[in-house]
């Protein structure tokens, strides 16, 4: 057998989430009809993160077997050929090293989120950003954000249907920048809870908005109360932006 690994990119809007539903669209879906169409064989394919509905991916990470061996490149472009105007795109495609998995091999997960902070709604960004009307203090959110940079217990932040071993995680870091009508905040941990980067992001604009300052925040995160997290913030402003693995 051959394994393959790819990196690919997404658009989350169109999809129940990356993994395979039945008779729902998923990334997965996808991605095994394209290894169907090209090589005639029906691997399953794994990932190094599964998303959900409506979260977008600039550099997932997949891998599938197959029996026959192909030409990296031959993959990428047929995958892409099978897969054009899905919403799915392969940026990368290569042999994996022996042993290889793209979830059990991965050490860390980096995910993006964003935020457009101004009156007028988006019309090309539609789908893409979180769309807040009133102008958010994005010092105020990275100076809060910093206290949930380490090891703790998230319960808070994490989803009633997550299904991890444990709430508690390591959070490596949170970066929150403006970026001229945006804010962007960056998020970086060897794995999440389900949501967990959602809830997180709907936190630090309560604390933008002036509605919570640091102090809620930090009292929020140890009463590891799920019923003290603010509003989750919406998919669509999700992205999943790189996987690390020790090469």
């Amino acid at each position: 057998m051959y394994r393959y690994r790819l990196t690919i990119e997404y658009h989350g809007g169109p999809f129940h989430g990356f993994q395979a539903q039945d008779g729902l669209p998923s990334v997965q879906g996808v991605l095994e009809a394209a290894i169907t169409g090209f090589s005639k064989e029906s691997p399953r394919v794994f990932v190094a993160g599964r998303t959900d509905t409506g979260v977008h991916a600039t550099a997932q990470v997949i891998h599938f077997d197959l029996a026959r061996e192909f030409p990296p490149g031959e993959v990428r472009d047929a995958m892409n050929f099978y897969m054009r105007e899905k919403g799915v795109s392969v940026l990368d495609a290569a042999l994996a090293a022996p042993g290889f998995h793209a979830r059990f091999s991965a050490m860390g997960r980096r995910y993006r989120y964003r935020i457009l902070d101004r009156r007028s709604p988006p019309a090309l960004e539609a789908g893409r950003v979180w769309w807040c009307k009133i102008p958010l203090d994005a010092e105020a959110m990275q100076d809060a954000a910093s206290a949930l940079i380490g090891t703790h217990d998230f319960t808070t932040f994490r989803d009633m249907q997550c299904q991890a071993s444990g709430p508690v995680k390591t959070l490596d870091t949170v970066v929150v920048v403006r970026d001229g009508p945006e804010i962007l905040l960056d998020f970086a941990a060897r794995s999440f809870l389900h949501r967990q980067v959602r809830s997180m992001t709907g936190a630090l604009a309560a604390v933008g908005a002036g509605r919570w300052n640091r102090a809620k925040l930090v009292a929020a995160l140890e009463a590891r109360d799920r019923q003290r997290c603010a509003p989750v913030a919406p998919a669509h402003g999700l992205y999943l932006t790189g996987v690390v693995y020790d090469e």
